[in-house]
């Protein structure tokens, strides 16, 4: 009931804003940009008070493992590094398979490494919070760590199909690679102690490598072996070879 309450009145604070941009927006990758900014600013704001009323917990945020501690960023920084090998490995694999090959960037190279740093660490940064954060907290509060575990990763991977009907059905073959993800970054955090760096800085690492690559155009597939493999529809969450590597970073994490 916790978690739906607090939803619920993040909800009616959202949508009086949300749905007029919405209907008047032309651009919607801006519309996606802003409401969802705006979800997250309403988030921000609205977590403090709750700890008060709730919990009498005026510092929720640091018991969700957001802390300016050196160690924490010492955490993000390695994840950060973790996640965009093991992305940037993942291709440089495939190219001496012979399964992709390499090309010339379509946007200055300095241009994509620093839009995509900025891109990956706020998702990294929105998405860890809310569900290594808030979720995951809740959750344990009223279960055991590993119902806790399970159900926030499966929560996460579905929240990532809400979308058109045939673009779900597209995404289908990424689901048990964001379940693993999503697996990952919770041991990720209990390895750490508790502490949200390492889990923010993996994941804005995984974001950041991937974004160089397709956006930046800088791989096209040879088509020598099945996109079930390479990744459905050039994304690698949706393939055997991401799914190898996911898994063993998830051994890694868990171990």
């Amino acid at each position: 009931m916790r978690l739906v309450a607090f939803l619920v009145i993040l909800a009616l604070f959202w949508l009086p804003i949300a749905i007029p941009i919405y209907w008047l927006g032309n651009d919607p990758n801006l519309v996606t940009i802003l409401t969802m900014g705006l979800l997250f600013g309403g988030f921000l704001l609205l977590t403090p008070w709750w700890g008060k009323q709730v919990y009498q917990q005026p510092r929720l945020l640091q018991s969700y493992g957001l802390v300016g501690t050196r160690q924490n960023g010492v955490d993000l920084f390695k994840g950060l590094v973790t996640g965009l090998l093991m992305t940037l490995s993942l291709f440089v694999l495939q190219g001496l398979l012979g399964w992709l090959e390499f090309q010339t960037p379509s946007l200055a190279l300095w241009q994509l490494i620093g839009e995509g740093l900025a891109s990956a660490l706020g998702i990294g940064l929105a998405e860890e919070l809310v569900f290594r954060g808030w979720l995951l907290e809740e959750l344990q509060r009223d279960y055991s760590p590993r119902l806790s575990l399970w159900t926030s990763a499966i929560i996460f991977a579905l929240l990532h199909f809400t979308k058109p009907l045939p673009e779900m059905i597209r995404m289908l073959p990424t689901f048990p690679a964001l379940l693993l993800l999503g697996l990952t970054l919770v041991w990720a955090k209990w390895s750490t102690r508790g502490r949200l760096g390492l889990s923010i800085g993996l994941h804005a690492g995984l974001v950041w490598g991937y974004y160089i690559i397709n956006v930046g155009q800088l791989v096209q597939y040879s088509d020598q072996v099945s996109p079930w493999i390479t990744g459905v529809d050039g994304n690698p969450l949706a393939g055997g070879m991401g799914l190898l590597f996911m898994g063993v970073l998830a051994y890694y994490m868990k171990n």
